[in-house]
């Protein structure tokens, strides 16, 4: 296995490309704090992609689920990106979450699930109050799936409740926000090595 490690980013805008997305902006900065401290990483719009509602790996009929999951395994990080919409992730998000949670059901040979050792982080946009509320339930969902969620794991932007200013719009990236980014960057990346070098015990 190779010593280097890599992120994927699931940007869960509710636009497909090639819109302009103040949530897949804020994942691109996360991705470019995890190669300041030497890991690679990609991004996937899930909005892009025909994925299906259903809770099974493949929900056939062309679900595209299944590609996106290969590259979630294949990564030590995931982050996930999500607007907020009436207080809540977005739909995206949410069938996000309810897709990864076939991987409760898929196990290695000591028994452990699929995700488990993976680190998760999350980024939140939104003019609209609810940052905090969100990144809890995506953490939660993460950690029931297996991930393992590093201390201070998040970043947010939250503009003026009901304006119409986006992330994406300021002139520069607010210094708290670049702070925070960084933070969630540093200690996931620190995390995700110990995991590469002392995996959690095995289920049986």
């Amino acid at each position: 296995m190779s010593d280097s490690l890599t992120a994927v980013a699931l940007v869960c805008t509710l636009k497909s490309s090639p819109a302009r997305s103040s949530s897949e902006l804020i994942a691109r900065q996360l991705l470019n704090g995890f190669a300041g401290h030497g890991v690679d990483g990609d991004l996937i719009r899930v909005a892009d992609h025909d994925v299906r509602p259903g809770v099974r790996i493949d929900e056939g009929d062309g679900d595209q689920w299944p590609g996106i999951r290969e590259r979630v395994r294949a990564a030590d990080i995931l982050v996930l990106s999500t607007p907020v919409w009436l207080g809540h992730m977005s739909s995206v998000a949410q069938r996000v979450l309810e897709r990864l949670d076939a991987e409760l059901s898929e196990t290695d040979d000591e028994g452990r699930p699929s995700m488990l050792g993976k680190v998760a982080t999350v980024a939140v946009v939104g003019n609209e109050d609810g940052a905090h509320k969100v990144i809890a339930d995506v953490f939660q969902g993460l950690d029931d799936i297996g991930f393992t969620i590093p201390a201070q794991g998040s970043t947010y932007w939250n503009g003026e409740a009901m304006q119409a200013v986006d992330y994406q719009d300021l002139d520069a990236t607010p210094e708290a926000i670049a702070s925070a980014t960084e933070a969630a960057a540093r200690n996931a990346v620190h995390l995700a090595r110990l995991l590469r070098g002392a995996q959690y015990p095995g289920y049986s």
